[in-house]
């Protein structure tokens, strides 16, 4: 028990220290740590992961408040629009896709190639075009409301999947990053308090890992924090490259899980 609290604050420190400044809230990443390192069940770890980001997001967001990047209508949009789709998204997870198989599968083909071409666009980058900065209101809404979705049903958030494509557009990091992470912890409050009335009337085990959600949840609140603050002495190049790795490697993770399971 004592080795589970420190891995899984040590794994929430770290991971939100490093994928803060590009937006991401880490569970993405933490959520292999959680099914493979720290046990923690199926359909269980997604609400569990959603509590991470609920406690870990004030960190990353008091900081971006403090500096006045939380205003503007991009956050309203994302933050708006994810949320009918985290709320769907949950009730996809528990009633009809209780396994990660499929998920891995299309993280790894979406993230892979995305991060790929985000890392090769940052070293040569196009000419851009005024317009190419930001989507228009009608595809935002539907990107977010997809995104959402996909968040809800796998507890990731959605900034993993929002930042990369953002920023392929040659939106800025620091006004993409504040708006992510503020989505991010807005679904993944919807996203936990779904799953708290969706475990009443389900037969399988769907409430959190509180006690773990809650310790890595701690970790990513210091690091989230951190991450924050070291956004704005990265130059705009780096964040660019770091989230292209992020998402890449993420990919490349889970297209080898996915084909391990096909092997078995």
């Amino acid at each position: 028990m004592e080795w589970t609290i420190l891995a899984g604050f040590a794994a929430g420190l770290l991971i939100s220290t490093v994928t803060a400044p590009v937006g991401v809230s880490g569970a993405v990443f933490l959520l292999p740590v959680q099914l493979s390192v720290l046990g923690v069940p199926s359909p269980a770890v997604t609400p569990t992961n959603l509590l991470f980001n609920v406690v870990a997001g004030p960190g990353a967001l008091w900081r971006h408040r403090r500096d006045g990047a939380l205003r503007g209508p991009l956050v309203r949009r994302l933050v708006v629009w994810t949320l009918p789709g985290v709320l769907a998204g949950a009730a996809i997870r528990v009633f009809a896709l209780p396994g990660p198989g499929v998920f891995r599968i299309l993280v790894a083909a979406f993230l892979l190639p995305l991060g790929l071409w985000l890392c090769l666009r940052t070293l040569r980058p196009a000419r851009r075009r005024q317009d190419a900065a930001e989507p228009s209101t009608r595809a935002l809404a539907a990107l977010a409301l997809t995104v959402g979705m996909v968040g809800g049903i796998y507890g990731i958030g959605g900034g993993s999947l929002l930042g990369p494509i953002l920023a392929a557009r040659g939106m800025p990091m620091a006004r993409l990053a504040p708006a992510t992470l503020a989505a991010t912890f807005t679904t993944s409050v919807a996203g936990a308090a779904a799953y708290a009335v969706l475990a009443l009337v389900s037969p399988g085990q769907v409430s959190p890992d509180w006690w773990l959600g809650m310790v890595c949840g701690l970790g990513g609140l210091i690091g989230g924090y951190l991450g924050a603050r070291l956004q704005p002495r990265v130059p705009e190049t780096a964040l660019r490259l770091l989230l292209g790795t992020l998402a890449s490697t993420l990919g490349g993770m889970y297209a080898v899980q996915a084909l391990s399971d096909i092997r078995r």
